[in-house]
Protein backbone atom coordinates (compact mmCIF):
# COMPACT_ATOMS: atom_id res chain seq x y z
CA UNK A 1 0.00 0.00 0.00
CA UNK A 2 1.39 3.60 -0.90
CA UNK A 3 0.52 6.76 1.18
CA UNK A 4 0.39 10.68 0.02
CA UNK A 5 2.74 11.74 2.78
CA UNK A 6 4.90 15.72 3.39
CA UNK A 7 8.73 14.68 3.14
CA UNK A 8 11.36 17.10 4.18
CA UNK A 9 13.67 15.56 1.38
CA UNK A 10 16.59 17.88 2.75
CA UNK A 11 16.78 21.11 4.82
CA UNK A 12 14.97 23.57 3.13
CA UNK A 13 13.30 20.92 0.53
CA UNK A 14 9.57 19.88 0.96
CA UNK A 15 7.86 17.96 -1.13
CA UNK A 16 4.39 15.99 -1.45
CA UNK A 17 4.68 12.40 -3.02
CA UNK A 18 3.56 8.86 -3.15
CA UNK A 19 5.60 6.57 -0.60
CA UNK A 20 5.60 2.89 0.51
CA UNK A 21 4.25 1.68 3.47
CA UNK A 22 4.88 -1.16 5.12
CA UNK A 23 2.42 -4.52 5.84
CA UNK A 24 -0.14 -4.16 8.77
CA UNK A 25 -0.13 -6.87 11.68
CA UNK A 26 -2.15 -8.22 13.98
CA UNK A 27 -1.74 -4.98 16.27
CA UNK A 28 -1.53 -2.70 14.22
CA UNK A 29 -4.54 0.18 12.75
CA UNK A 30 -4.68 2.12 9.55
CA UNK A 31 -5.40 5.23 10.40
CA UNK A 32 -6.98 7.75 7.92
CA UNK A 33 -5.64 11.61 8.37
CA UNK A 34 -8.19 13.92 8.82
CA UNK A 35 -6.33 16.77 9.94
CA UNK A 36 -1.93 17.16 11.14
CA UNK A 37 -0.94 20.30 12.78
CA UNK A 38 3.18 21.67 11.73
CA UNK A 39 5.11 22.32 14.77
CA UNK A 40 7.36 25.64 15.10
CA UNK A 41 9.71 24.09 17.22
CA UNK A 42 10.85 20.34 16.65
CA UNK A 43 9.98 20.62 12.90
CA UNK A 44 11.50 24.24 11.89
CA UNK A 45 14.61 22.37 13.34
CA UNK A 46 14.27 19.67 10.81
CA UNK A 47 13.22 22.21 7.80
CA UNK A 48 16.41 24.38 8.40
CA UNK A 49 18.98 21.51 9.16
CA UNK A 50 19.47 22.92 12.84
CA UNK A 51 17.91 19.96 14.45
CA UNK A 52 20.44 17.97 17.25
CA UNK A 53 21.75 14.61 17.18
CA UNK A 54 18.31 12.94 17.41
CA UNK A 55 17.13 9.18 17.11
CA UNK A 56 16.37 8.38 13.71
CA UNK A 57 17.55 11.71 12.78
CA UNK A 58 18.27 12.05 8.57
CA UNK A 59 16.56 12.94 5.36
CA UNK A 60 14.75 11.81 3.73
CA UNK A 61 12.11 12.26 6.34
CA UNK A 62 8.45 12.58 7.08
CA UNK A 63 7.45 14.94 10.26
CA UNK A 64 3.95 15.07 12.04
CA UNK A 65 3.38 14.02 15.55
CA UNK A 66 0.22 15.81 15.81
CA UNK A 67 -2.03 14.02 13.58
CA UNK A 68 -6.03 13.45 14.33
CA UNK A 69 -7.68 10.37 12.12
CA UNK A 70 -10.56 7.54 12.09
CA UNK A 71 -9.27 3.85 12.15
CA UNK A 72 -10.34 2.23 8.86
CA UNK A 73 -9.30 -1.11 9.36
CA UNK A 74 -7.73 -3.05 12.11
CA UNK A 75 -5.55 -6.18 13.04
CA UNK A 76 -7.32 -8.92 14.79
CA UNK A 77 -6.37 -7.61 18.17
CA UNK A 78 -7.15 -4.15 17.28
CA UNK A 79 -10.99 -4.13 16.15
CA UNK A 80 -12.40 -2.41 19.32
CA UNK A 81 -10.98 0.70 17.79
CA UNK A 82 -12.08 0.42 14.37
CA UNK A 83 -14.11 3.59 13.44
CA UNK A 84 -13.27 5.43 16.09
CA UNK A 85 -11.39 9.08 15.89
CA UNK A 86 -8.01 9.04 16.95
CA UNK A 87 -5.23 11.23 18.18
CA UNK A 88 -1.45 10.04 16.80
CA UNK A 89 1.81 10.49 17.98
CA UNK A 90 3.75 10.38 15.21
CA UNK A 91 4.13 6.89 12.72
CA UNK A 92 7.00 5.12 11.52
CA UNK A 93 5.56 2.83 8.73
CA UNK A 94 7.83 4.18 5.59
CA UNK A 95 9.54 1.92 3.39
CA UNK A 96 11.74 4.90 1.63
CA UNK A 97 11.83 7.74 3.97
CA UNK A 98 12.55 7.94 8.00
CA UNK A 99 9.52 8.67 10.26
CA UNK A 100 10.89 11.67 12.09
CA UNK A 101 7.88 11.98 13.40
CA UNK A 102 6.06 10.47 10.75
CA UNK A 103 2.47 11.31 11.19
CA UNK A 104 2.54 13.94 8.22
CA UNK A 105 0.53 11.60 5.45
CA UNK A 106 -2.76 10.59 3.94
CA UNK A 107 -2.88 7.27 5.81
CA UNK A 108 -0.60 5.74 8.00
CA UNK A 109 -0.41 2.51 9.83
CA UNK A 110 0.29 2.63 13.61
CA UNK A 111 0.32 0.22 16.39
CA UNK A 112 -2.87 0.13 18.45
CA UNK A 113 -1.02 1.01 21.46
CA UNK A 114 0.16 4.27 20.30
CA UNK A 115 -2.99 5.67 19.34
CA UNK A 116 -5.67 7.54 21.68
CA UNK A 117 -9.08 7.69 20.94
CA UNK A 118 -10.53 11.07 21.39
CA UNK A 119 -14.31 10.86 21.10
CA UNK A 120 -16.39 13.60 19.34
CA UNK A 121 -13.60 16.19 19.45
CA UNK A 122 -12.87 17.16 16.31
CA UNK A 123 -9.62 19.16 14.68
CA UNK A 124 -8.60 20.80 18.20
CA UNK A 125 -7.57 17.24 18.75
CA UNK A 126 -4.16 17.83 17.03
CA UNK A 127 -3.26 19.79 20.30
CA UNK A 128 -3.02 16.86 22.24
CA UNK A 129 0.66 16.61 21.91
CA UNK A 130 1.54 20.09 22.93
CA UNK A 131 -1.26 19.79 25.83
CA UNK A 132 0.06 16.57 27.01
CA UNK A 133 3.80 17.71 26.80
CA UNK A 134 2.56 20.64 28.65
CA UNK A 135 1.29 18.51 31.53
CA UNK A 136 4.32 16.60 31.66
CA UNK A 137 6.05 19.88 32.23
CA UNK A 138 4.68 20.33 35.13
CA UNK A 139 2.91 17.53 36.72
CA UNK A 140 6.29 16.72 38.61
CA UNK A 141 6.58 19.95 40.50
CA UNK A 142 4.77 22.86 41.95
CA UNK A 143 2.23 25.00 39.49
CA UNK A 144 3.93 27.25 37.34
CA UNK A 145 4.22 31.00 39.07
CA UNK A 146 6.35 31.93 35.74
CA UNK A 147 5.88 30.88 32.18
CA UNK A 148 8.37 32.04 29.82
CA UNK A 149 6.91 32.54 26.41
CA UNK A 150 2.97 32.58 24.82
CA UNK A 151 2.97 30.80 22.24
CA UNK A 152 0.70 27.65 21.85
CA UNK A 153 2.74 25.60 24.63
CA UNK A 154 2.87 28.33 26.97
CA UNK A 155 -0.66 28.54 26.54
CA UNK A 156 -1.81 25.42 27.17
CA UNK A 157 0.74 25.43 30.20
CA UNK A 158 -0.83 28.58 31.53
CA UNK A 159 -4.59 26.82 30.64
CA UNK A 160 -3.55 23.63 32.80
CA UNK A 161 -1.92 25.65 35.25
CA UNK A 162 -5.15 27.67 36.14
CA UNK A 163 -7.06 24.91 35.86
CA UNK A 164 -5.16 23.91 38.64
CA UNK A 165 -6.19 26.42 40.64
CA UNK A 166 -2.59 28.49 40.02
CA UNK A 167 -2.16 32.07 38.61
CA UNK A 168 0.68 32.18 36.58
CA UNK A 169 2.03 34.77 34.93
CA UNK A 170 3.25 34.98 31.42
CA UNK A 171 6.16 36.19 29.73
CA UNK A 172 6.27 37.57 25.91
CA UNK A 173 7.94 39.76 23.86
CA UNK A 174 5.97 39.69 20.69
CA UNK A 175 2.48 42.11 21.52
CA UNK A 176 0.87 40.16 18.54
CA UNK A 177 1.05 37.37 20.94
CA UNK A 178 0.28 38.75 24.14
CA UNK A 179 -3.63 38.24 23.57
CA UNK A 180 -5.59 35.46 24.85
CA UNK A 181 -4.91 34.78 28.22
CA UNK A 182 -7.59 32.83 30.21
CA UNK A 183 -6.93 34.14 34.30
CA UNK A 184 -3.66 34.83 33.87
CA UNK A 185 -1.55 38.29 33.47
CA UNK A 186 0.37 38.24 29.88
CA UNK A 187 3.61 41.01 30.55
CA UNK A 188 6.59 41.83 28.83
CA UNK A 189 9.54 41.18 31.02
CA UNK A 190 10.63 44.48 31.20
CA UNK A 191 7.79 45.51 32.82
CA UNK A 192 8.12 42.51 35.83
CA UNK A 193 10.18 43.28 38.66
CA UNK A 194 9.50 40.48 40.31
CA UNK A 195 12.28 38.47 41.66
CA UNK A 196 11.29 35.92 43.69
CA UNK A 197 9.47 33.31 41.58
CA UNK A 198 9.04 29.49 42.86
CA UNK A 199 8.89 27.63 39.61
CA UNK A 200 9.23 28.92 36.53
CA UNK A 201 8.33 26.65 33.33
CA UNK A 202 10.58 27.91 30.36
CA UNK A 203 9.52 27.25 26.87
CA UNK A 204 10.58 29.76 24.54
CA UNK A 205 13.36 27.72 23.04
CA UNK A 206 15.95 30.27 23.61
CA UNK A 207 19.05 28.99 25.11
CA UNK A 208 20.71 32.29 25.91
CA UNK A 209 17.73 32.97 28.89
CA UNK A 210 18.80 30.27 32.21
CA UNK A 211 21.01 33.71 33.27
CA UNK A 212 17.63 36.05 33.43
CA UNK A 213 15.65 33.19 34.79
CA UNK A 214 17.95 32.14 37.14
CA UNK A 215 17.78 35.88 38.54
CA UNK A 216 14.21 35.60 38.86
CA UNK A 217 14.04 33.00 41.12
CA UNK A 218 12.99 32.27 44.67
CA UNK A 219 15.63 30.73 46.92
CA UNK A 220 15.07 27.12 46.58
CA UNK A 221 13.41 28.06 43.16
CA UNK A 222 13.29 25.61 40.10
CA UNK A 223 13.69 26.42 36.68
CA UNK A 224 11.75 23.88 34.02
CA UNK A 225 13.26 23.89 30.19
CA UNK A 226 10.14 22.78 28.63
CA UNK A 227 11.26 24.23 25.20
CA UNK A 228 13.33 22.49 22.78
CA UNK A 229 16.42 24.46 23.01
CA UNK A 230 19.14 23.73 19.82
CA UNK A 231 22.21 25.47 20.78
CA UNK A 232 24.34 24.88 24.03
CA UNK A 233 23.04 25.80 27.30
CA UNK A 234 25.16 27.37 30.07
CA UNK A 235 24.90 29.61 33.36
CA UNK A 236 26.79 31.70 35.78
CA UNK A 237 27.53 29.51 38.71
CA UNK A 238 27.24 32.12 41.31
CA UNK A 239 23.76 33.54 41.12
CA UNK A 240 22.40 30.13 40.99
CA UNK A 241 24.53 29.28 44.04
CA UNK A 242 23.30 31.75 45.71
CA UNK A 243 19.69 31.21 45.02
CA UNK A 244 20.22 27.17 45.44
CA UNK A 245 18.57 27.23 42.08
CA UNK A 246 17.46 23.82 40.33
CA UNK A 247 17.11 23.40 36.80
CA UNK A 248 14.77 20.27 35.27
CA UNK A 249 14.50 19.48 31.63
CA UNK A 250 10.77 18.21 31.00
CA UNK A 251 10.95 15.04 28.65
CA UNK A 252 8.75 13.61 26.28
CA UNK A 253 5.20 13.56 27.42
CA UNK A 254 4.56 9.99 28.52
CA UNK A 255 0.63 8.09 27.43
CA UNK A 256 -0.86 9.21 31.14
CA UNK A 257 -0.14 13.01 30.03
CA UNK A 258 -1.99 12.16 27.26
CA UNK A 259 -5.02 10.31 28.63
CA UNK A 260 -5.07 12.90 31.01
CA UNK A 261 -5.54 15.70 28.76
CA UNK A 262 -8.26 14.11 26.90
CA UNK A 263 -9.96 13.56 29.53
CA UNK A 264 -9.54 17.19 30.60
CA UNK A 265 -10.54 18.57 26.93
CA UNK A 266 -13.92 16.49 27.37
CA UNK A 267 -14.91 17.85 30.15
CA UNK A 268 -14.39 21.12 29.40
CA UNK A 269 -11.31 21.75 32.35
CA UNK A 270 -9.15 22.35 29.08
CA UNK A 271 -10.45 24.42 26.96
CA UNK A 272 -8.64 24.30 23.42
CA UNK A 273 -9.98 27.03 21.19
CA UNK A 274 -8.71 29.76 19.99
CA UNK A 275 -5.55 28.22 19.44
CA UNK A 276 -5.56 26.69 16.10
CA UNK A 277 -4.94 30.17 14.03
CA UNK A 278 -4.11 29.07 10.20
CA UNK A 279 -5.94 25.97 8.44
CA UNK A 280 -5.04 25.18 4.80
CA UNK A 281 -5.45 21.98 2.63
CA UNK A 282 -2.72 19.25 2.85
CA UNK A 283 -1.92 20.39 -0.93
CA UNK A 284 -0.70 23.52 -0.01
CA UNK A 285 2.05 22.11 2.45
CA UNK A 286 4.61 23.60 0.31
CA UNK A 287 3.30 27.35 1.25
CA UNK A 288 1.98 26.05 4.62
CA UNK A 289 4.84 24.86 6.45
CA UNK A 290 7.42 28.22 5.43
CA UNK A 291 4.31 30.63 6.42
CA UNK A 292 3.95 28.90 10.02
CA UNK A 293 7.60 29.11 10.88
CA UNK A 294 8.14 32.05 9.42
CA UNK A 295 4.51 34.00 10.01
CA UNK A 296 4.52 35.83 13.70
CA UNK A 297 0.61 35.90 13.51
CA UNK A 298 0.52 31.87 12.86
CA UNK A 299 -0.35 30.76 16.07
CA UNK A 300 -0.68 27.32 15.51
CA UNK A 301 -0.97 25.84 11.45
CA UNK A 302 -2.76 22.85 10.68
CA UNK A 303 -3.46 20.52 7.36
CA UNK A 304 -6.56 19.26 6.26
CA UNK A 305 -6.00 16.21 4.32
CA UNK A 306 -9.84 14.96 3.83
CA UNK A 307 -10.11 16.28 0.45
CA UNK A 308 -6.58 15.60 -0.71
Amino acid sequence: MDTLAIVIEAPGTLALRQLAVVEMGDSDVLVETEWSAVSTGTEKLLWSGRMPNFPGMGYPLVPGYETVGTVSAAGSAAQALLGKRVFVPGASCYRDARGLFGGAARRLIVPAARVMPVGDIGIEAVLFALAATARHAIVAGELPDLIVGHGVLGRLVARIAVAAGGAPTVWELDSMRAAGARGYAVVHPDADERRDYRTIVDVSGDSSLLDTLIGRLAKGGEIVLAGFYQDRLGFGFSEAFRKEARIRVAAEFQPDDLSAVVQMAADSSLPLDGLISHVRGAADAMEAYPQAFADAACLKMVLDWRDV
